[in-house]
Parts: C-alpha cells; sequence; structure tokens
C-alpha cells in the first residue's frame, strides 16, 4: 500500500472515531446521531450538484451498501441492550475485518500477501483484545453483560453487525471504483443512508427538527464524517480492500484513546498493548 494511501486511511479512522466520540458524550445520541446523519445528507445534495450522480454502474451497489448499513446499525443498537459499546463495537469491527479478509479473495480476486495478512492479523486481534480488556474493566453491578463472555443474544447481535458492516465495506469498494470519483459516491451514500436512517428512526422526530435541535453537534459531525468516508473511499481505489478496511478499523483504538485524552478516562497498562499490537500492525499492512 502507497504511503499516501495509508496516511488517508489512518486519517479516515482518526477522523471516524472522533464524531463518533462526540455524538457518544452529547446528552442525546440518538438524536445527535440522527442530526449528523441529516447534516451529512445536506452536504451530499449540494455535494451531488457540483460532482454528478455517480454513473448507472454504481447505483446497485448504493442500494447494497445502503441495506447493509441500515442492518449493521440496527444490528448494532440490538447488541448494545445487552452489551456494552466497549465491547459489542471493538467485537463487531474485528469481525468485520476477518469476514472482509476472508472474502475478498474470492468476491474480488484480491489477495492478501503474508505482510498484509499478518497485518490484518494485528488490527483485528487488537480489537478482540480491546474488547475483552473492556469487559475486565467494566465493574460487575455496571452492567448485565459484565462478564467473560457476551450474553448469547448480544454475541448475535454483533456477529451480525460485523457481517453487515463488512457487506457494506465490500460493496463500498466495489462501488466506488465503479463511480470513478469518491467525492461523488460519498455525497450519494450521505444521502441515501439518511432517507434509510430518517425512516428507520422516524419515531425520533422531524430530522429537520433534530438537526435543529442539535446542530452544535450534529453538524460539524456531518462534516467530519464525510471527509471520513470519502477518505477511506479514495484508499479503495488505489489499495487492496481488507487491509485498507482494517486501517479503517483501527478507529476503535483511535477511540480509546480520544477517551482518554479528552474524556480523561484511566488508561490501565494492559491497554497498551492493544494500542503496540494495532500500532504493530500498520508497517505489516503498507509492506503488504
Amino acid at each position: 500500500m502507497e504511503t499516501p494511501l495509508l496516511l488517508a486511511a489512518l486519517l479516515s479512522a482518526m477522523l471516524h472515531a472522533g464524531w463518533n466520540a462526540a455524538i457518544k458524550a452529547s446528552a442525546a445520541p440518538a438524536e445527535t446521531m440522527a442530526a449528523q446523519m441529516t447534516a451529512a445528507a445536506l452536504i451530499g445534495a449540494a455535494g451531488l450538484l457540483v460532482t454528478g450522480l455517480p454513473p448507472p454502474a454504481a447505483w446497485p451497489w448504493i442500494a447494497c451498501s445502503t441495506a447493509m448499513n441500515t442492518v449493521a446499525v440496527g444490528a448494532t443498537l440490538r447488541a448494545y441492550r445487552e452489551g456494552g459499546f466497549g465491547t459489542v463495537y471493538p467485537i463487531a469491527r474485528a469481525t468485520s475485518v476477518l469476514v472482509v479478509a476472508g472474502s475478498s479473495a474470492w468476491l474480488v480476486g484480491e489477495q492478501l500477501g503474508t505482510w498484509a495478512a499478518l497485518g490484518v492479523g494485528c488490527v483485528a486481534t487488537a480489537l478482540l483484545l480491546l474488547a475483552r480488556d473492556t469487559v475486565r474493566s467494566t465493574p460487575a453491578s455496571a452492567t448485565a453483560g459484565a462478564s467473560s463472555t457476551l450474553p448469547p443474544a448480544a454475541l448475535a447481535w454483533t456477529l451480525g453487525a460485523g457481517v453487515a458492516t463488512a457487506g457494506y465495506v465490500l460493496s463500498d469498494a466495489q462501488a466506488v471504483r465503479a463511480a470513478g470519483s469518491p467525492w461523488a459516491y460519498a455525497f450519494a451514500v450521505s444521502v441515501t443512508n439518511a432517507l434509510a436512517m430518517g425512516w428507520r428512526q422516524r419515531a425520533l422526530g422531524s430530522p429537520w427538527a433534530l438537526l435543529v435541535r442539535h446542530a452544535r453537534t450534529g453538524v460539524p459531525a456531518g462534516i467530519v464524517a464525510t471527509v471520513s468516508y470519502a477518505l477511506i473511499l479514495w484508499v479503495y481505489t488505489g489499495a487492496p480492500i481488507a487491509p485498507a478496511a482494517a486501517l479503517r478499523d483501527t478507529s476503535a483504538v483511535f477511540a480509546m484513546l480520544i477517551a482518554v485524552v479528552w474524556l480523561k478516562e484511566p488508561m490501565p497498562v494492559r491497554r497498551l498493548a492493544v494500542v503496540a499490537l494495532a500500532l504493530a500492525g500498520v508497517p505489516l499492512l503498507r509492506l503488504g
């Protein structure tokens, strides 16, 4: 993987972690997330006036990506009811990394080299260790799911979310290569995702009212989310899918670092191993 693409993937991961942290730190995360998606859709609609629509060959992939994203969000929310965010999110992302790595060879003909395979393994293992460490660090009284394993229902929804995430990653990579312009594709998917999620979350209220209510966080988050998404789409145009997706999913590690620096959460010594393992995967992915 060329250095500019590697740096773009890491920047995408950092931005992804940043806007997610801002959403989670808000007083009403579900409403703020809806506001963020509406803001991203407005940015996307304006951007399409400049870039134009993606070509017809990209639209079946856009529909697939939107459907998979909606399924992934729904499954993740169900998993959160049974298990904590710090456990569900890393396991779902690790599942996605492994599914993408395992399926990209026969779906799109991309074979992982030895170094890239080791790098993907490092990132996936780091995410799983992060989930395990989060469980060990949670007091038993804090959550019903605080044990060495997730409850079966939470685990099932978490794995489902990971598979659906892999589905939209693979769809995005195929589509952006057909679309030619990562910006046109990013703008289009921002609109379709917002429409799909707006319908799914219609009980929260009017998307416009939610955007006005949570504009202070929702608008900047929408801008950052759009840039983060466009960056990883650009990476997909020039790099194999599995290593690029693994780099993007270091967002979970960035989220942990943001929690320490910004939210002043403690950093147990064993979590340094998670950071070290994820960092060790980066040069391996570069070599691959």
